[in-house]
């Protein structure tokens, strides 16, 4: 087995522990945090500074944010023959290492009453930025997997956008000062449904790539 061939794998493993651990480890943490709610509190709740899983959840997603940046590359050694697609694919599976993972662990979002602090302020830019990457990357991974070499995906992937796009809009309703909002009451389940979305489809690809590596996938080169 190759240099290239063993990175691509490891790669491709290291996103599937990171999509796994990350979704797992929020429910597992939060049972720590008395009078949190999984549909109710989002995810940087769990990242603040009160928060006496602070610590534990901070590190693990600089840890994921890594993993994924790892993903990132090996993604680019996988799909190389793809050309630019690619290399735009794996740049924004690389912001979402940067921004939702390592930007949340870096950047606690605190609050001083109601007012945002500079490290929220920080900690939501970085969010948004790897919240717009992952919504972006269904839509260049159409162009390097097409339809007729994997049909099932290229559906998959017209879903995942879709649901993408519906679970922002829903999250985005907590900003929302109507007292009749009942949507934003569950704005932690919003959360947690992007991210499912995000991970059942960062998932697939990673065991595209790893049989890809193996030989069981053809893609064919891109055409300029």
């Amino acid at each position: 087995m190759d240099e290239n061939n063993t990175i691509i794998k490891i790669a491709s493993i290291a996103c599937i522990i990171a999509c796994v651990g990350d979704f797992a480890g929020m429910f597992f943490l939060g049972n720590f945090y008395p009078g949190y709610s999984q549909l109710r509190n989002t995810m940087s709740a769990l990242g603040a500074s009160i928060s006496p899983v602070s610590d534990e959840i901070s590190i693990w997603w600089i840890i994921a944010g890594f993993l994924f940046i790892f993903f990132g590359i090996g993604f680019k050694r996988s799909f190389i023959e793809k050309g630019r697609n690619a290399k735009i694919a794996s740049w924004l599976i690389i912001l979402y290492g940067i921004g939702e993972e390592i930007g949340s662990g870096v950047f606690k979002a605190d609050h001083i009453g109601l007012a945002l602090t500079k490290t929220n302020i920080i900690h939501n830019i970085f969010g948004g930025m790897g919240v717009l990457a992952m919504l972006l990357l269904p839509i260049f991974m159409k162009k390097i997997i097409s339809r007729t070499q994997m049909p099932a995906f290229h559906r998959m992937s017209t879903v995942i956008f879709t649901i993408g796009i519906m679970m922002v809009l829903l999250f985005s309703s907590r900003f929302l000062n109507d007292k009749t909002n009942v949507l934003s009451l569950y704005k932690g389940l919003w959360q947690r449904l992007s991210m499912l979305n995000n991970y059942v489809y960062l998932t697939t690809i990673a065991f595209i790539m790893l049989n890809k590596k193996s030989g069981n996938l053809t893609i064919a080169k891109e055409k300029f």
